[in-house]
């Protein structure tokens, strides 16, 4: 490609790379913005926390944003009741009193916080209703009535612009997230391999686990964000729970694989077995891929031919070694590390297939065809 269209095309290439986080730069903007223009309108006495509000509750997918604004509402809510009561009922006209409210005020708001993560903001509420009425000279009913108004208004229009403004659904992150982990999977495995040759220090393997454990917790999130769309009824499409929960069990059977490749395969047996396990991880990793692949074009998953075949090859292997008496000369120890990766491959076999339809369950058209908007 010549130098005059690689620099023609590397905007747009850039613009597709990072579209989400672009989407998600305008659906916040667009919030701070239309937040402002109705609190000015409205004549809210600090639109600053209606804007703040807004861009809090605005998030990365429409079920993120719901939690965060049923979060920040509750939050509010509890704070700005109980900070009201106690500056309401408190004198402090003075300096030592006004410290003596605030501390009356916050003390248990950071208590209730640290035991349910939906009142984070009741500490910061119970500040604003207990100083706000210094600046605004409002009543301290007024200053949490206020808030609550500022933190509507902020929430809603939030909201709103996370369900109309390039909406980014969960299910989509989940799809994008889970063929991300099956990536991760395949590169893994092969990695692994290497293990059973001799080629990889134990010590290596814990890093590639880890990786894959960062993945799953990530899933583990924005399932969660999934299920709270589907329950508001803004999302028609397949569950991704069955699939998820098949990755995890794919991720299990990684562990005791990457326990098995932490120790070579017998040196007598190497020859053997290892060209075997190599075709066999080959198309698994292969597999996985496929899948991904699948996930992101929302068609049906691959055959598991050759993974089959592969499946197939290693064991009959096996069934030879054994016929030969050659497993009847190997130490405990190398009898149950084989054992062990024979345990883990047969559980690999079965989740692939499981896998296999999950990801062709996600291919298949919603059940609903209206939606609040479009990606």
């Amino acid at each position: 490609m010549s130098p005059i269209a690689s620099a023609w095309t590397r905007p747009f290439a850039l613009l597709q790379e990072h579209q989400s986080k672009l989407k998600l730069s305008v659906r916040v903007t667009v919030s701070a913005i239309l937040t402002l223009l109705l609190g000015q309108w409205l004549n809210v006495p600090l639109v600053l926390w209606a804007v703040m509000t807004a861009l809090i509750v605005t998030q990365t997918s429409v079920g993120r944003s719901l939690k965060a604004t049923i979060d920040y509402f509750i939050g509010t809510l509890g704070g700005a009741f109980y900070a009201g009561a106690v500056a309401a009922l408190i004198p402090h006209g003075s300096e030592p009193a006004l410290l003596g409210v605030l501390a009356i005020a916050v003390a248990p708001m950071v208590v209730l916080a640290s035991m349910n993560s939906s009142f984070n903001v009741a500490p910061l509420t119970a500040v604003i209703v207990v100083l706000a009425p210094t600046v605004t000279h409002a009543t301290p009913l007024e200053s949490a009535v206020f808030r609550l108004a500022e933190v509507g208004l902020g929430a809603v229009t939030g909201l709103l612009v996370s369900l109309t403004v390039f909406p980014a659904r969960a299910h989509e992150l989940a799809i994008e997230a889970s063929a991300q982990m099956l990536d991760v999977m395949a590169q893994a495995l092969q990695d692994m391999f290497a293990g059973f040759t001799g080629a990889l220090d134990a010590a290596a393997i814990l890093p590639i686990q880890e990786r894959i454990g960062k993945f799953i917790a990530r899933l583990d999130v924005i399932h969660a964000e999934v299920k709270r769309e589907r329950m508001s009824q803004l999302a028609d499409e397949p569950d991704p729970g069955p699939l998820l929960r098949t990755m995890l069990r794919l991720r299990h059977d990684l562990v005791i694989v990457g326990r098995a490749a932490a120790n070579p395969l017998p040196p007598d047996l190497q020859p053997r077995l290892a060209p075997p396990l190599e075709r066999l991880v080959a198309a698994v990793s292969g597999y996985l891929r496929g899948c991904a692949l699948a996930l992101v074009a929302h068609a049906a998953a691959p055959t598991l031919d050759a993974a089959d075949a592969a499946f197939e090859g290693y064991a009959a292997e096996i069934a030879a070694v054994r016929r030969e008496g050659l497993m009847r000369v190997l130490t405990s120890d190398a009898l149950e590390h084989l054992c062990t990766l024979g345990f883990a491959l047969e559980q690999v076999h079965q989740h692939l297939r499981d896998l296999q339809q999950w990801v062709s369950e996600q291919a298949r058209p919603a059940k609903v065809a209206p939606r609040v908007g479009k990606s």
